[in-house]
């Protein structure tokens, strides 16, 4: 019984990983689902995903897209769940997409591009397939962009990261950007401190302490404003912020405060920091998920796509940091010393830590 039970066990990974789409056979007209809790105007994370789609559909005037949201995020996956049979394509942004494992496996002749997860079915076990392809990202490389950036601008010697909700991807942006800071100072000559209040500190999905300043939402501008407040309350010059809409409050923060910069997060946010004749972005720190959506709902359109779990960084251009004259705000040398560590990162050579790696005081290129 035992060696029965394995062999359909085998017999059912093996369907999941090869099953291939109807749509795989490249030019059939696709009608696109996004689905969000906050909407594809919250001028960062959905927005950029959406942008991807919007890129895709300019060349491809055949497909089509449908843009719903579900602000309940219990409410996500059962949505997806409902609609599966209306789309060929469900693009998919958020952490909170990545028990969708039963839907995938059920559904193989639809395509599933699952932003800032990998997925698993209702047992919690990782689920491969065919027709589904997820990306996550190393924002940590993003994070260390703008800890050298915060570090080599401040005046204070005091900054400070902001963070939605401690999922792995806010994470990987509060360590990396905590080491781009020891790096800059270890290195570069700056002597700039991350200020955290632990009223804010963050706690992890394995229930772990993570410090750093958290908000606890991304649809909580006004809890953003106080955080952002707080901290420039303790000095902080320059405050790094990965929360989503909960970010426009710590944005609303700095733009009343004066001598202080924002550094955007996932896109380039800085037509958001108009303040009077000025702006207060310094740069933003980017994760290129449009980018990354449109190469993969082109590869279904041509039949190329190939499904799997991507872990994207600076190597494919999927993180960065704004570095185009008039949209960010850097010194010159500033510029200069974030370039030079940006090529050494995509050649490996600097690996900021992630909140499963390495530590802000100890990663590969410090030494």
């Amino acid at each position: 019984m035992k060696k029965l039970i394995a062999l359909i066990c085998a017999l059912a990974l093996l369907v999941g990983l090869t099953a291939v789409p109807a749509a795989a056979e490249g030019g059939k007209p696709l009608k696109i689902l996004f689905l969000s809790s906050t909407g594809v105007d919250d001028g960062g994370f959905n927005e950029d995903c959406y942008a991807g789609i919007k890129g895709f559909l300019a060349d491809h005037p055949d497909c089509t897209v449908t843009d719903v949201k579900e602000p309940d995020m219990a409410e996500l996956i059962p949505t997806v769940e409902k609609l599966a049979g209306d789309y060929d394509v469900f693009v998919l942004p958020g952490y909170n997409f990545g028990g969708i494992g039963d839907i995938v496996l059920a559904n193989p002749d639809k395509y599933f591009l699952v932003v800032d997860s990998a997925i698993q079915d209702s047992e919690g076990n990782p689920v491969a397939a065919n027709n589904a392809f997820t990306m996550t990202y190393k924002e940590q490389e993003g994070g260390f962009m703008a800890g050298l950036a915060a570090a080599l601008s401040t005046k204070s010697n005091k900054v400070a990261v902001i963070n939605g909700m401690a999922f792995p991807s806010n994470v990987n942006y509060e360590y990396g950007f905590m080491s781009g800071v020891y790096y800059a100072n270890t290195k570069l000559g700056t002597a700039a401190e991350c200020v955290e209040i632990p009223s804010f500190a963050g706690t992890d999905l394995n229930g772990v302490n993570v410090g750093g300043n958290y908000i606890g939402a991304f649809t909580d501008p006004a809890t953003g404003k106080v955080v952002a407040e707080s901290l420039i309350h303790e000095g902080c010059d320059v405050l790094f912020t990965a929360a989503g809409d909960s970010g426009n409050g710590a944005l609303t923060a700095v733009k009343e405060a004066d001598g202080v910069w924002f550094i955007g997060c996932d896109v380039d946010q800085f037509d958001d920091g108009a303040k009077g004749d000025g702006n207060v972005v310094l740069t933003s720190a980017l994760k290129v998920m449009h980018l990354d959506v449109q190469r993969q709902l082109e590869a279904i359109y041509n039949g190329t796509f190939v499904g799997q779990d991507a872990l994207l960084g600076a190597e494919t251009e999927s993180t960065g940091y704004v570095f185009t004259e008039g949209r960010q705000q850097l010194t010159e040398d500033a510029l200069a010393k974030m370039a030079e560590c940006y090529e050494l990162m995509k050649k490996g050579e600097i690996i900021p830590p992630s909140w499963t790696e390495y530590s802000v005081t100890d990663f590969p290129g410090l030494k």
